[in-house]
């Protein structure tokens, strides 16, 4: 995998200067649990992530099934956003990250020299922490990919997409007389799922959410997490998550990230009832966080 390029708002935390190696040392610990599946949607293995010098990401394999949600937690700076994003390899907007492994889409694997990173975004799309809609109207917001990608030859196929997304965020009744308003005027609730509407408005196979719900209330949660129970039918999604609640509402399969190392993974049920690692044991019930 080559080095990653330019550079992006939306840093994780472990690139920030955190000390992710502050409290102990995991680099020999194996995965517990099922990391692997047969058939995955998205696979990784031996994946190895570095800022400069600091080793944020150890030796992570990792598949994803098509049409699952799963959901990543761990404590800040363990990891668990970096790996996500190197999924779609949105790493590499950060000039000093370094990924190091093999990572597949469909047995495709996404960092060869060839791969289009614009094309790869759009099958493996992302939603980001904070709602970061363009500052369009919320038509041009939804309407911006399909029309790069050619989706759309004309205005009646655009404005189909446009629906057909807005209807499937769970958004259409509440902006179809305003969609030459800005996105931007949106609440915080609504402006997520107009980015999510953006997401899937060019097709993607893979949505990728990094904490779509911590800058939002309750209500808007709840929102939120209804849409991703609908999506799984159409989309394979990650989740990372700093609500042990919500990944147990809104996930099959849970992995654990500790200080760049991928603890256990199995089903959400198990991981939150009978966790197999001391670890994880102590993080879901609060011991550290």
């Amino acid at each position: 995998m080559n080095q990653m390029k330019t550079a992006d708002a939306a840093v994780p935390e472990e690139a920030r200067g955190l000390d992710i190696h502050a409290h102990a040392d995991v680099s020999n610990y194996e995965t517990t649990g099922d990391p692997l599946l047969d058939n995955p949607k998205m696979s990784a293995r031996n994946v190895n992530v570095y800022y400069g010098e600091k080793h944020a990401i150890m030796d992570v394999s990792l598949d994803i099934g098509g049409n699952e949600v799963i959901a990543m937690i761990g404590p800040s700076g363990c990891g668990k956003s970096t790996f996500l994003r190197c999924l779609n390899r949105m790493n590499d907007t950060i000039p000093i990250c370094r990924v190091k492994g093999d990572i597949q889409l469909d047995g495709e694997d996404i960092y060869h020299s060839r791969q289009d990173t614009v094309l790869l975004r759009a099958r493996v799309g992302m939603v980001f922490q904070k709602p970061n809609p363009f500052p369009k109207s919320i038509y041009e917001n939804v309407a911006y990919g399909p029309r790069i990608h050619g989706l759309a030859h004309n205005k009646i196929e655009m404005d189909e997409i446009v629906e057909n997304s807005l209807r499937r965020a769970s958004l259409w009744e509440e902006v179809k007389d305003v969609l030459d308003k800005p996105g931007t005027g949106l609440s915080g609730g609504q402006q997520q799922r107009l980015c999510i509407a953006r997401a899937i408005a060019v097709s993607p196979e893979v949505i990728l959410m990094d904490e779509p719900c911590s800058a939002l209330d309750p209500i808007a949660t709840a929102r939120i997490e209804e849409l991703i129970d609908e999506l799984k039918e159409r989309f394979t999604i990650a989740i990372v998550t700093h609500s042990m609640q919500q990944a147990a509402r809104v996930s099959q399969r849970t992995a654990y990230f500790h200080l760049g190392k991928l603890i256990e993974v199995g089903q959400t049920k198990q991981i939150f009832t009978n966790p197999q690692h001391e670890l994880t044991e102590n993080y879901i019930t609060g011991r550290f966080g």
